[in-house]
């Protein structure tokens, strides 16, 4: 069996994308896996990392403005659109499967011309340009929210969820968390993490808030400030003696923070709301605006709907964020109802019911 992967650009598509491939070879050993994604992208060094093969295309993203830059895209579309039918066609796929992201479009439009079955996954409750787009090809498309006919055709459409990285999940215990991180078994523990490449609001808004947080003894804070504000974040507190906050400019292994954390502070990925769904997590969720569609707010209030996190505005974080956070971590009555919540809208297993629907497909 040989399977492409295509899409990329941020680790909301490479994760699902690594866990859709570990999840068809735990069902066929002998599985051959390409993954195509976009070069000089994040995915071109995640994916290898991960064991697997990787092309790069040409492709960049659509100018919102025409410009100079429109005559270079369509130049890298025709390219890519060239290169991505060369690969089908020494490849020889059984089927392909697009995460997202602009490179996926020309390999998964190349692919549907030649009859080849493909698959989409969708992670926001707001399809992306991309995927929309691929949605009239493709046989099936595989979704994490509910209402996603308003973007796609329904009869295609089938309610997976989001896959989560593998090693989030596993038998640890809250004191092998805690000895990790040197934390103080008595105190409640809040984790800030605005995703891989880390957030500047949410930095700022601890910045912002150091005698807040300082006063606070009975809490105990581990940031993750991403590694472009590592320094600045650093420079700040050199100054400050404040016991009770970690900074690490990225936290290697997640499992063990999320299980310390009483209380965790985010931005809305997808990716990431999967996870806390998964996991139990309570959460304040502070959506990014910096993103198409402002995808991340229509993430947040699927579970702010329901009770199963706590929204915050990017603009009010800096006055709000952290006593917000104060606020929440001791009242364990809403504290855990929050998590109660999440984790009755979690979709586990994720990965191997798309690889479910791709087998039918092969079939």
């Amino acid at each position: 069996m040989k399977i492409i992967i295509s899409g990329g650009g941020t680790g909301g598509h490479i994760f699902p994308a690594i866990s859709i491939a570990n999840a068809l070879k735990r069902r066929n050993s002998e599985a051959e896996i390409l993954f195509v994604g976009a070069l000089g992208r994040m995915e071109m060094e995640r994916v290898p990392a991960a064991g697997y093969k990787i092309v790069g295309l040409p492709i960049a993203g659509f100018p919102r403005k025409i410009s100079l830059q429109s005559f270079s895209f369509f130049i890298k579309l025709f390219k890519s659109l060239r290169l991505a039918r060369k690969i089908i066609k020494e490849f020889k796929p059984d089927a392909a499967v697009g995460v997202g992201g602009y490179a996926s479009a020309p390999l998964l439009r190349i692919a549907s011309n030649f009859g080849i079955p493909t698959l989409i996954q969708e992670q926001n409750s707001y399809a992306g340009i991309t995927n929309k787009l691929l949605s009239k090809k493709v046989q099936k498309i595989c979704v994490a929210y509910e209402n996603m006919e308003r973007f796609f055709p329904v009869e295609k459409i089938v309610i997976t969820g989001n896959p989560i990285r593998n090693n989030l999940i596993n038998n640890i215990s809250i004191e092998e968390a805690q000895l990790f991180f040197n934390l103080d078994k008595t105190k409640k523990t809040i984790l800030i993490v605005g995703g891989s490449l880390g957030a500047a609001t949410l930095n700022n808004s601890v910045l912002a808030n150091l005698n807040t947080i300082k006063e606070h003894t009975e809490i105990q804070w581990i940031l993750q400030t991403g590694k472009y504000y590592s320094e600045k974040v650093k420079n700040t507190l050199a100054s400050e003696q404040i016991p009770n906050l970690q900074v690490h400019d990225f936290i290697s292994r997640m499992d063990l923070a999320y299980k310390a954390a009483d209380l965790v502070v985010s931005r809305a990925g997808a990716g990431t709301i999967s996870e806390l769904c998964v996991l139990g997590k309570a959460s304040i969720l502070v959506p990014s605006p910096n993103v198409a569609e402002d995808h991340q707010t229509k993430n947040a209030l699927a579970l702010t709907q329901k009770k199963a996190a706590i929204l915050l505005k990017d603009s009010e974080a800096n006055a709000k964020l952290i006593q917000q956070a104060i606020d929440a971590v001791l009242n364990n009555t809403e504290l855990e109802q929050i998590a109660t919540n999440a984790l009755k809208m979690a979709l586990p297993n994720s990965d191997e019911l798309i690889v479910d629907e791709l087998f039918k497909m092969i079939k």
